[in-house]
């Protein structure tokens, strides 16, 4: 190698000489080995391709919906004379599971043995390394001074392959693992996770091409308590990019007051901790800079690092605010999930749990990404969040109707940590009205999500109240107890803020085109902005009218009303069986109908029963069952006016307290819980869509017919019911008992239910019968009495069916008796015989005449014999009687004399005979 001042040639010069030297024979020697490569590849003939050589691909679809099928070679210029291109199918077409599109016919096969398929899905189950068409990202959402230096500390927190599985950070970094696919048609995506540390924000969320989530499930995904659980989430047709984002924080690192771009630190109030004892710990310097937290989802940082709303026609999620896209219209709410300052339309204060005085301190904290319950005066002290809402906005593109009375709805997450019996209440109020206990948890609960349905457009309050421990005892021992609200989101609020926007139907005008609302029963189509009707007998998602999709089917035995916005039953059903199909009609049980349970007692030995009022079909599907509340009212002095909260459904529960507890004049009705808000279908089968009516519950059925089954969902969510409560009608003939019959509960379960969640009843009737048909009788037929004879048709015993068909009417017809029949019969005998016996006397008589004329002929033939020569004797012997003996000279068969008698008469009137001479000549005819 040479050193730097040393030279390995005669003279620099002469060097300069040879590297030019060197490039131009390089460049020529790269030149002539290109000419010979092309050389050599126009020289070569190429053969032509087999089929394993290529294989076939579908071009990109046009705007038309078609594509192309085309060959295309595994090793490009290895062969020539590929299949020409060929029309391929529609985009839209798939296998289903367990078959797979063969290429080259384009027709799907099923999968050999040993192989499965899932027909227009992809599983992901091998995680070794991060598979193809998934992305990875991290992102620190605690702001610091250095913002490069905190996007350097998270380059490492990723979801990380481990083999079976895949698993995301346990850090402060925000993890996000994406996965972007186009559906041809609207589909699912399910996966299964193991969520254990609720200390760890998990969510998973879906977008679609225009970067706007799905508004119709929740992001915010439950902790697993018993090992892996699966989460399923429908897919629209297009680009969805979905997301799993982890984020971890630190719940104790700081409890900060409100943050602008100074930060402060204060004592948390009530002060219960002394700062001046031996090992206390100083409160941090304030004045430290930092760098200003995010807005939350329709707010915009403003100059003097404020979050201001963005305003109508545009969102944001929580920086700059964007204008909606065209064919869009703004998703108007609140959406909390940044607690750095308390929202102006919330409030906070402390309620004694002694005497339930108002107390003026504060009694949640805000803490950046959750607001938790501050410290008390006492430990049995109500700290109370309330949240106001003036009015809520339906979105324009859904034509609200009777029967969907959902106007809104309000999720938040939430977490308890207690050591002992604390409480934490849900309660909404109407109009300032005293606010209502929604739901309660009780104890330790980890981090999960409620959703709560508003059905009135009214001014609405939403309170949250947490009590450590239900003992009156002062002081404070459970200050560790905590409840905290992580995020709070309110849909379709008057003058609220946008996070996204969806579609909507357009409606042209001189300014362009606008936003309108489609007709009841109709969806929206993305694409194109315009508004299509809903397929007979199909529902649509009022709340999520996109596509296609968002028309449902109806369940088994019911149909959609005019506006598709629910399945009822018109009172009729059909089932067929084996022998027979029976046919149904319910009209007699159309009414309301009520029921109340055994006498149960409370823990005071007061008496109270559980009432049912059920409504089962017709009406057009309007719910007719009512069940109130009110307490209030008995409270209130005669001509005042008072509140009662009413409950409409199909079936619904209260508790009724007798006038002898009370004390009042009518039975206390409180607590009404609706358990049947949706009518899910009607079938003879004991399962329909998870829910189970197990028969054994009631005593069994005995005349062989089917008991019809109605389905029912409850929109009520629950600790314990976690898919909404369950009730099934059990619909069962008793020809016995006249309508509406009888209602009866399951002998094991008083209440209706055995765990809470799923009620069962037996409705028994005979207008549960199936309707008369002709197989429900038979005829009579009667004895033919004076020439007249009866059918009678009566009803086959036991009869079992109702209504239908009637009897048909006695028919009568006209028949002769036995005796007239006797005596045809013997007069048609007696003079057949008569007939025979004239018969058999005339050709008696007939054939001794022919008899005698042929013996004549033969005599008298014999007579000329006797003139020949060569006789042996003509004469009459001595004694012998000519004119009583006859001498045959030949015995004729019977053939013969049948022959005789029917040979050809002669002109004279005299038969032709055939004779025989002695000689044995031939026949002579006489």
């Amino acid at each position: 190698m040479a050193e730097p001042g040393h030279s390995l040639h005669p003279s620099a010069r002469g060097r300069g000489r040879t590297e030019p030297r060197t490039f131009r024979l390089l460049r020529l020697l790269l030149w002539v080995g290109t000419a010979f490569q092309v050389t050599q590849g126009a020289g070569l003939e190429l053969h032509a391709c087999k089929e394993s050589e290529y294989h076939y691909e579908y071009t990109a679809c046009d705007s038309t919906g078609s594509r192309w099928r085309v060959a295309v070679p595994h090793t490009p210029g290895l062969c020539t004379s590929l299949p020409d291109p060929v029309k391929g199918t529609e985009c839209s077409f798939s296998c289903k599971a367990g078959e797979f599109l063969d290429m080259k016919d384009q027709s799907c096969k099923p999968c050999a043995e040993g192989r499965y398929s899932l027909g227009t899905g992809i599983r992901f189950d091998e995680w070794d390394e991060l598979p193809h068409g998934f992305a990875s990202l991290s992102t620190n959402m605690e702001i610091e001074d250095s913002t490069l230096e905190s996007t350097e500390n998270c380059t490492s927190s990723k979801w990380v392959p481990l083999g079976d599985y895949i698993a995301s950070n346990t850090d402060e970094c925000t993890a996000t693992l994406m996965y972007a696919v186009n559906l041809k048609q609207s589909g699912t995506v399910n996966f299964e996770y193991y969520y254990p540390d609720s200390s760890i924000i998990f969510e998973f969320f879906v977008q679609n091409d225009q970067c706007q989530p799905n508004a119709d499930d929740s992001r915010w995904m439950k902790t697993t308590e018993k090992g892996w659980e699966f989460h399923s989430v429908e897919l629209n047709r297009g680009n969805n990019v979905l997301y799993w984002r982890t984020t971890a924080f630190s719940v104790w690192s700081k409890i900060s007051k409100p943050v602008l771009t100074q930060l402060m630190y204060k004592w948390a109030q009530p002060k219960i901790c002394g700062e001046d004892l031996e090992g206390a710990v100083k409160l941090p310097a304030s004045g430290l800079k930092t760098g200003c937290p995010p807005c939350n989802p329709g707010f915009f940082k403003t100059n003097s690092s404020t979050c201001e709303p963005c305003p109508y026609g545009s969102y944001s999620n929580g920086s700059d605010c964007s204008h909606c896209p065209a064919g869009t219209e703004p998703a108007v709410g609140f959406e909390y999930k940044w607690w750095n300052t308390l929202p102006t339309n919330m409030e906070t204060t402390v309620l004694s749990g002694i005497n339930f005085e108002y107390k003026g301190m504060t009694g949640w904290e805000v803490a950046g990404d959750h607001i938790y319950s501050a410290v008390g005066a006492s430990d049995n002290d109500f700290m109370i969040l309330t949240l106001v809402v003036p009015g809520f906005r339906p979105p324009q593109s859904v034509m609200a109707d009777t029967e969907n009375k959902e106007v809104a709805r309000i999720t938040f997450v939430f977490e308890t940590i207690c050591s002992v019996n604390c409480e934490l209440y849900f309660m909404v109020g109407v109009n300032s009205r005293t606010n209502s206990p929604v739901e309660t948890w009780k104890g330790s609960k980890g981090k999960q999500s409620y959703t709560y349905i508003i059905e009135e457009n009214a001014t609405m309050s939403f309170t949250w109240a947490f009590q450590r421990t239900t003992f009156h005892e002062t002081g404070r021992k459970y200050t560790s107890d905590v409840a905290k609200i992580y995020s709070i989101n309110v849909t379709n609020v008057m003058d609220g803020v946008a996070s996204y926007c969806r579609p909507c139907a357009l409606e042209a005008s001189d300014m362009g085109s606008s936003c309108t609302s489609c007709l009841a029963g109709h969806y929206i189509d993305r694409d194109s902005g315009t508004c299509h009707s809903c397929p007979p007998n199909t529902i649509l998602k009022a709340h999520q009218p996109y596509g296609a999709q968002a028309c449902m089917p109806c369940g088994p035995g019911t149909k959609s009303n005019k506006i598709h916005s629910l399945c009822y039953n018109d009172c009729t059903f059909s089932v067929s069986t084996s022998t027979r199909t029976f046919e149904y009609n319910f009209l007699a049980l159309e009414k309301t109908v009520s029921l109340a349970g055994g006498p149960s007692f409370t823990s005071k030995g007061l008496k109270y029963f559980h009432h049912f009022t059920l409504s089962l079909c017709g009406n057009q599907g309007r719910k007719m069952s009512v069940c109130t509340d009110n307490v209030t009212d008995l409270r209130i002095p005669e001509g005042e006016s008072g509140f009662s909260k009413p409950i409409t459904a199909y079936v619904c529960q209260a508790i009724i307290i007798p006038p002898e507890v009370t004390g009042y004049k009518a039975g206390v009705s409180s607590q009404p819980v609706s358990l049947a808000d949706r009518l899910i279908g009607v079938t003879t089968d004991m399962t329909l869509d998870g829910i189970t009516s197990p028969a054994e519950l009631f005593h069994p059925e005995s005349l062989g017919i089917p008991d019809v089954i109605f389905f029912y969902r409850s929109n009520d969510v629950t600790q314990s019911c976690s898919s909404g409560r369950s009730t099934t009608i059990r619909v069962r003939c008793s020809p016995l008992k006249p309508a509406p019959g009888s209602l009866s509960l399951p002998s094991k379960c008083s209440d209706g239910t055995c765990d809470g969640c799923n009620f069962h009843f037996l409705w028994e009737s005979v207008a549960a019968c199936p309707l008369c048909s002709t197989a429900d009788y038979h005829a009579i037929v009667s004895s033919c009495v004076a020439g007249i004879q009866k059918t009678t048709y009566v009803w086959r015993e036991p009869k079992l069916c109702s209504g239908g068909i009637s009897l048909p009417e006695q028919r009568v017809t006209i028949c002769k008796t036995i005796d007239f029949w006797l005596k045809v019969g013997i007069s048609a005998g007696t003079c057949t015989a008569i007939l025979l016996t004239v018969l058999t006397c005339y050709f008696w008589k007939k054939n001794q005449k022919l008899e005698y004329k042929y013996s004549k002929l033969v005599m008298n033939a014999t007579l000329k014999d006797c003139d020949l020569p060569a006789a042996d004797s003509c004469a009459i012997m001595e004694g012998e009687d000519v004119e009583d003996d006859l001498i045959f000279t030949s015995k004729k068969s019977l053939f013969g004399k049948i022959k005789s008698f029917t040979s050809k008469r002669t002109p004279d009137g005299f038969d032709s005979v055939p004779l025989k001479t002695s000689s044995g000549g031939p026949d002579m005819d006489l």
